[in-house]
Parts: C-alpha cells; sequence; structure tokens
C-alpha cells in the first residue's frame, strides 16, 4: 500500500490485464467491467489491512452492500493491455463505506477511468449495522 497523491491517504494497487472475453464489438473494454475491477481493488484494500471480506461474513455474519456507483470512463482500455486499479478509502462512519478509484494503463500512465461506490454494511437479513470496531478502527487508521 502506498500513499496518495499529495495526501496522507492510503492506496493500494491491483494489477489486471484486459481479457478479450471484456472487450465489445467496438475492441474496448466494455463499461460494466470497470465495476469487477473495483471490487477486485476493494478486496485486495481490505486485505492490504490484514482484513478479510469473508471472515468479516463468517464471523461477524456481516456483508457490505453496493448502494451506489459512479464511474467517469477518461479513456479506453483495450485486450491485454496492462492495468492497474488504485483503491482508496473516503469515507468511513457508522454503517456507510466509500471507496475511490482510478484505472491506469500501465504502458503510459494514462487514467482511464475514475470512480466511487457506496456500502452500507448488513446483517443476514440485509438490516443496516455498524461496521465492527476491528474494522472500523483499521479504516479510521488509513482515513487520517
Amino acid at each position: 500500500m502506498s500513499e496518495g497523491v499529495g495526501t496522507k491517504q492510503k492506496v493500494s494497487e491491483s494489477r489486471v490485464r484486459v481479457r478479450y472475453a471484456e472487450t465489445d464489438q467496438m475492441g474496448v473494454v466494455y463499461h460494466a467491467n470497470y465495476l469487477v475491477w473495483f471490487e477486485i481493488g476493494r478486496v485486495d484494500f481490505i486485505r492490504t489491512l490484514g482484513l478479510d471480506y469473508n471472515t468479516m461474513e463468517r464471523e461477524d455474519g456481516l456483508r457490505i452492500a453496493v448502494v451506489g456507483v459512479t464511474a467517469r470512463y477518461k479513456a479506453p482500455a483495450r485486450y491485454d493491455d496492462d492495468l492497474i486499479v488504485e483503491t482508496r478509502l473516503v469515507a468511513a462512519r457508522g454503517a456507510v463505506i466509500k471507496f475511490g478509484y482510478r484505472v491506469i494503463r500501465c504502458a503510459d500512465g494514462v487514467v482511464l477511468c475514475e470512480g466511487e461506490t457506496v456500502h452500507v454494511v448488513v446483517d443476514t437479513e440485509m438490516k443496516k449495522h455498524s461496521l465492527p470496531e476491528k474494522y472500523a478502527s483499521r479504516f479510521a487508521a488509513v482515513l487520517i
């Protein structure tokens, strides 16, 4: 995990390579695939904090439901591009968590997409629940 540009915020980096199946008829990555890459980044970010989403589900009976997504597409990704998904925690308060993302092409450093996801922590019955302390404290540490 590295420091964010111009901030003290932590940023994780995940590598993905564009598969042929992720491209559309125009030869560019289909827009919905960026959401999959956001998820890869989010799971990796949580792991860099020494936490495990699977453990949260199994031991705490909690999930992190996506309630909002934004994506701004700036340039196309194409088959076999090597990409970095930068992920940072934007906010974590009570039951709400917000992550930010940048998808960057490794070959030239071009930012292809920027986005955010908003999540609500819920229990197995989809009722809102505060983030457990072990997660909240680690999230707070990277927001400083």
